[in-house]
C-alpha cells in the first residue's frame, strides 16, 4: 500500500516538475528576447528610392548574409513583412507624415493600422518598434498638434493586443530641435517646441520608449568648419587635447556623436526627464558630393560607419552616461539614385540597389554585424551605364600608365571574350585593383569603375583577384567572429539566469514535496 502511495506522489511530482520547467522554459525565453534588447545594436535604414531594389525576399537574404540583425522602414512594406517571417531579424516599422491626421484623431483607424501592420505578422516577423512621423516639429510644424495623440492612439492599440511590453512607439527628431548643443551641459530643447514636447516626452517616460534622434556629425561638421575638427566628426583617435571639453562638467568628448546625445540627455534633464534612453534612428556620411561637399568621400563615409560600428559595440557609453550606450541605424543600406540633388543625397548608402558594396567598411571581429566581412574578397569591375569611349579611356589607362596586366585580354587569350570594352575593361581594373593592394581609391577610374563581393570570373577566364584568394581565406573571411565584450556578457548572463532559474525549480520542489515523501516513507 505505502509503495503505491509512494508511486503516486512520484508520478505527481514528476507531472508537477514537467510543468515547473515548462513555465521555466517560457521564462528563460523572455528573459533571454529582454537580455538581447539590452545589449545595443547597429542597424540599418532602408529606403526605397532605388531604381533597382532588390525583390523583398532577395532584400532579406542579403540582410541576412551580412548578419543585419536590425532594420528600420519608413512605411510597412507588407511584401518586406512577409519576407522577414522566421527570421531573427527585428524591425521598426514606420508610419509616414501623411497619415498622422488620420491615426490620431481617430482610434479604430490607429487599432486597424496596428491589426494590419503588426497582429497580422508579430511574432513570426519581430516588429520592434513603431516611428511615428519623422522629424515633424522641424519638416511639417503644423502637424506638431497631431504627434502625440497618434501615439497614444497607436499605444493603446497595442495595449488592447498585449504587444505594448514588445513594442515601443515613439517619433524620429532632427537634431535642430536642440539648441546651442555644445557645450552639451548648456544644450536645451526650443523654447517654443517645449509645450510639444514636454508631453512627449512624459509619454515616452510612461510608456519606457526611447527619445528617437536623428543624429548627422556630417553636417555638424559642415556647418562649423573650422570651429568642429574633422577628426573628431569622424570617431578618429585624438590626443587630450584635441579633445572637446566641456567647462561645465569638465567631460571630454572625443567624438561629436557622443556630445549630440549627451545634448539630448541634457535637454531632458533640463525638463525633469531622467529615465528615457535615446535611440539614434538615423546617423552616417555620405561617400560621394558635389563641388561643395568635399568632405563626402568613400574614405571619410568608411572612416565614420567603421568607427560608429565598432564605438557601439565597444560598449563605452557617453561621457554623461558611460553606463548606457544608445543603439544607432545607419543611414543607409542602399544609395537611393532616385533622389533630388544635392549629389550627396544620393551617396548615403553601404551598397549600391544591386547589393555590392558602395566601399569597403572595416568591421572586422568587433561583433556580429556586416560579420560577413569581404575585405579580402573583392574584385573591380566597370559599371553599367557608360559608353564605350568613356571605358575605352579609363581601359588604356589601366593597360598603360596603370601597369595592369592586360596580357589575357589579348586575342587568343583566356578573357579575349567576350569581345567588348565593358568586359576588358572590368579585367583591366581588376588587375590594377589587386596589384594596389585593393587600396581605398584604387576602384574608381573617373567614376566608372566599382568594388564588387561577386567572382567575375567566367568560363575559363579566371580574374586577379580570383587567382590570389586561398582557400583558407574563403574559409575564414565568411566566419562570425563574436569575441566583443558584448557578446560574452549576453552569454554569460543568460547561462547565469538560466542555471539560478533551475536551482530555484529544484529548491521548491525539494521543499514543497520532500517533507510528505518521508511521511510516506516511514
Amino acid at each position: 500500500m505505502a509503495n503505491s502511495k509512494l508511486n503516486i506522489i512520484l508520478i505527481h511530482i514528476l507531472f508537477l516538475s514537467f510543468s515547473s520547467f515548462e513555465a521555466l522554459d517560457s521564462q528563460l525565453k523572455q528573459q533571454n528576447q529582454d537580455e538581447e534588447e539590452r545589449v545595443p545594436f547597429v542597424g540599418v535604414n532602408i529606403g526605397t528610392d532605388v531604381s533597382n531594389l532588390p525583390a523583398a525576399s532577395d532584400l532579406v537574404a542579403f540582410l541576412q548574409l551580412q548578419k543585419i540583425t536590425h532594420v528600420r522602414v519608413y512605411d510597412a512594406n507588407q511584401d518586406i513583412l512577409k519576407a522577414l517571417s522566421g527570421t531573427k531579424i527585428r524591425v521598426i516599422i514606420s508610419v509616414p507624415n501623411n497619415q498622422l491626421l488620420a491615426i490620431g484623431s481617430s482610434n479604430s483607424t490607429a487599432a486597424s493600422w496596428i491589426d494590419r501592420n503588426v497582429v497580422a505578422y508579430y511574432p513570426q516577423t519581430l516588429v520592434s518598434g513603431i516611428s511615428v512621423g519623422d522629424e515633424v516639429l522641424t519638416s511639417v510644424p503644423s502637424s506638431a498638434p497631431l504627434i502625440l495623440p497618434a501615439l497614444e492612439s497607436l499605444y493603446n492599440a497595442l495595449v488592447a493586443s498585449n504587444l505594448h511590453q514588445q513594442i515601443k512607439v515613439s517619433t524620429p527628431h532632427a537634431a535642430s530641435i536642440i539648441l546651442d548643443p555644445f557645450p552639451p551641459s548648456q544644450a536645451y530643447f526650443n523654447q517654443s517646441l517645449v509645450s510639444v514636447i514636454l508631453p512627449l516626452l512624459q509619454f515616452l517616460s510612461r510608456t519606457g520608449s526611447p527619445l528617437m534622434m536623428n543624429l548627422y556629425p556630417y553636417y555638424v561638421f559642415m556647418q562649423n568648419k573650422g570651429v568642429v575638427p574633422l577628426d573628431n566628426a569622424l570617431f578618429k583617435p585624438l590626443t587630450p587635447n584635441k579633445e572637446m571639453v566641456d567647462p561645465n562638467t569638465l567631460l571630454h568628448y572625443t567624438n561629436v556623436l557622443d556630445a549630440m546625445v549627451d545634448a539630448a540627455y541634457f535637454s531632458m534633464k533640463n525638463l525633469n526627464i531622467t529615465d528615457v534612453v535615446v535611440l539614434v534612428t538615423e546617423t552616417g556620411w555620405p561617400a560621394k558630393g558635389d563641388s561643395k561637399e568635399p568632405y563626402a568621400t568613400k574614405d571619410n563615409a568608411d572612416t565614420y560607419n567603421s568607427n560608429l560600428i565598432r564605438h557601439v559595440f565597444d560598449r563605452s557609453g557617453t561621457p554623461l552616461h558611460p553606463e548606457t550606450t544608445s543603439s544607432v541605424f545607419i543611414y543607409e543600406l542602399f544609395n537611393e539614385d532616385l533622389r533630388s540633388p544635392p549629389l550627396s543625397e544620393a551617396n548615403w548608402g553601404l551598397f549600391y540597389g544591386n547589393t555590392t558594396p558602395a566601399y569597403l567598411l572595416h568591421v572586422s571581429g568587433i561583433g556580429t554585424f556586416l560579420a560577413n566581412d569581404t575585405t579580402n574578397q573583392t574584385y573591380c569591375i566597370a559599371m553599367d551605364g557608360f559608353d564605350s569611349k568613356t571605358l575605352q579611356a579609363a581601359l588604356d589607362w589601366a593597360c598603360g600608365p596603370g601597369r595592369a596586366n592586360c596580357s589575357e585580354i589579348q586575342p587568343g587569350e583566356s578573357c579575349f571574350q567576350p569581345n567588348n570594352v565593358k568586359n576588358h575593361a572590368s579585367y583591366a581594373f581588376d588587375s590594377y585593383y589587386q596589384k594596389e593592394g585593393k587600396a581605398q581609391g584604387s576602384c574608381d577610374f573617373k567614376g566608372v569603375a566599382m568594388i564588387t563581393t561577386t567572382d567575375p570570373s567566367h568560363g575559363s577566364c579566371i580574374f586577379p583577384g580570383s587567382k590570389k584568394v586561398s582557400n583558407k581565406t574563403k574559409e575564414v573571411v565568411n566566419s562570425t567572429i563574436s569575441s566583443n565584450a558584448g557578446e560574452k556578457l549576453r552569454f554569460k548572463t543568460f547561462n547565469s539566469i538560466k542555471i539560478s532559474a533551475i536551482g530555484n525549480i529544484l529548491h521548491i520542489l525539494l521543499a514543497a514535496y520532500l517533507p510528505t515523501l518521508l511521511l510516506v516513507l516511514l
